[in-house]
């Protein structure tokens, strides 16, 4: 039997523990998990790409079969370029799924080889976002529930609180 290996792709700025807890997830049901981070061209990201990177790097580092990477440029090209089987897609509520079933139905369309795997998050994190996230350390409230270690010590450091 073939490994099936997945991309989880995404702007991740910055990761929280509700995108890990899709990748632990995901690592049970998955042989190989590609955590990639993209450059979303309609945000304006508080941390580089190499920034997000190293973040991610940092809390999967426990984490077997999972490998964090970075690209640019359509999602199906890069899963192409991977030899992946599967995108792995994280939904918090009903909201999401609007956005995301269109964005599968158009990779669907780029490639009908390519699945799109939908896992819902923990409750504990549905109300979670990154923007949301961002908001709130922002102004000096306390994150430190909802990320790992090093990403509420760099969003400390890129707020000055």
């Amino acid at each position: 039997m073939s490994e099936v290996k997945v991309i989880y792709p995404g702007s991740f700025d910055p990761v929280t523990n509700g995108h890990l807890s899709i990748v632990k997830r995901a690592a049970a049901i998955f042989d190989e998990i590609i955590v990639a981070v993209f450059k979303n061209p309609s945000k304006d990201p508080l941390f580089s790409m190499d920034e997000r990177v190293e973040l991610l790097i940092k809390s999967t580092e426990n984490m077997d079969k999972v490998k964090v990477d970075s690209f640019t440029g359509l999602t199906m090209d890069y899963v192409k370029s991977q030899n992946a089987s599967a995108i792995l897609r994280g939904l918090r509520a009903v909201s999401d799924f609007e956005g995301e079933f269109q964005m599968a139905s158009m990779n669907r369309q780029l490639d009908n080889d390519v699945e799109t795997i939908f896992l819902m998050t923990d409750s504990r994190y549905a109300f979670l976002s990154s923007s949301v996230l961002k908001e709130v350390a922002q102004f000096g409230g306390d994150v430190s529930a909802l990320v790992p270690d090093c990403v509420d010590r760099a969003m400390r450091e890129k707020y000055d609180v």
